[in-house]
């Protein structure tokens, strides 16, 4: 996902609680403290990663070259990413992401999200080691 505003609760309210229901350790590599080009972070991140959660919702400027790059770097890995988008913005998902089953979000009904986001994992992916513990 890109960072800003505009996506922080689709993180603390959707992604993050969704993946650690399912019994995951989310990573979002800007609360990563760290002294390498953030690029060479990322790419060890999903190297280390069971799966990936993307977001592919357009900002101001247009798609986020990023998590398309991101995306298909776990892809190539042989990892299940899993695609969300919001939903006000669907006349401009890109054509490459569109034949994928995204899920959709919507700012006032990021509880729906997460409970979406939950089911997907579980489905795809399985519970993680976590599931069930307590910190």
């Amino acid at each position: 996902m890109w960072f800003g505003d505009k996506v922080n609760d689709l993180y603390d309210q959707g992604i993050k609680p969704a993946i650690e229901a399912t019994g995951y350790t989310p990573m979002r590599i800007d609360k990563k403290p760290h002294a390498n080009k953030i690029d060479d972070e990322i790419i060890a991140e999903i190297r280390r990663s069971r799966f990936l959660v993307a977001d592919f919702t357009h900002g101001k400027d247009g798609a986020r070259g990023g998590v398309y790059c991101e995306a298909g770097f776990a892809h190539g890995l042989g990892l299940p990413v899993i695609f969300s988008y919001r939903n006000d913005l669907v006349d401009k998902l890109h054509f490459d992401t569109r034949q994928y089953n995204h899920i959709f979000w919507e700012n006032n009904k990021l509880d729906e999200f997460r409970k979406d986001l939950t089911n997907r994992i579980e489905a795809v992916i399985g519970e993680g080691p976590n599931k069930g513990k307590t910190a």
